[in-house]
């Protein structure tokens, strides 16, 4: 790979992120200052589809930090940053939507959702590891140390390819139940899909930069057994 490959390849793991996190921020800062139509603070529009979609075993709490939120299988609690918690914009609801979107997930046994789970352990370890195993194997010229290095950055890029389904599948389930419950109107749905999009793409980003740092060191493990 050449000088001007090389600048591409790293401006590409560069400039991709920074893009999608960019358009998070922009969406989310434009839509959390328009009101939804409901009213609805975050915290109920959680409530009330997790009450809709009868599931009782899952609490609704506020936490801090800024789009921190996130849904917590382990003891089912769907956490919401204060201003979504608070907050009755259509980014927060969208937000609050989606987060139950993974509730809804888990209590239907969805599939990509328990493979993921189950993908846990073996990407966490694959992310500290796999770096200083390839690295360890092109400082040595050990082929065999960067083959072990990549099968476990595999299992890393391999949880980021099943959080796609699972994002967009939540974000579709989002979708449904505002609109179904009346918590957006029809006026407000193309937003509520621009934050829920926007959110999506850090995923897309994420997955992409993946599998481009896979394939980097999948070229260097057959260019170092030429």
């Amino acid at each position: 790979m050449g000088l001007g490959m090389y600048l591409i390849y790293f401006a590409f793991l560069l400039i991709v992120p920074l893009w999608a996190q960019s358009r998070v921020k922009s969406a989310y800062k434009k839509y959390s200052k328009v009101a939804s139509s409901s009213g609805m603070p975050g915290a109920e529009v959680a409530r009330r589809i997790l009450h809709d979609n009868g599931i009782h075993d899952v609490r609704v709490e506020e936490t801090r930090g800024h789009l921190t939120d996130h849904y917590d299988p382990r003891s089912k609690t769907i956490r919401l940053s204060s201003h979504n918690y608070h907050g009755n914009s259509i980014a927060g609801a969208a937000i609050a939507a989606h987060e139950v979107g993974h509730a809804i997930q888990d209590n239907q046994d969805y599939a990509f959702l328990r493979f993921r789970h189950s993908l846990v352990p073996v990407a966490s370890l694959g992310s500290n590891m796999s770096f200083f195993l390839i690295f360890a194997g092109i400082i040595f010229s050990a082929s065999n140390l960067i083959l072990i290095g990549i099968i476990f950055m595999a299992a890393a890029v391999l949880f980021q390819l099943v959080t796609l389904p699972v994002e967009f599948d939540a974000s579709n389930r989002a979708m449904d139940q505002v609109v179904s419950l009346g918590i957006i109107n029809n006026n407000e749905e193309r937003e509520t899909k621009k934050v829920l999009n926007a959110a999506a793409l850090t995923y897309v980003a994420a997955a992409a930069v993946a599998v481009a740092e896979l394939v980097r060191f999948i070229l260097i493990y057959l260019g170092s057994r030429e």
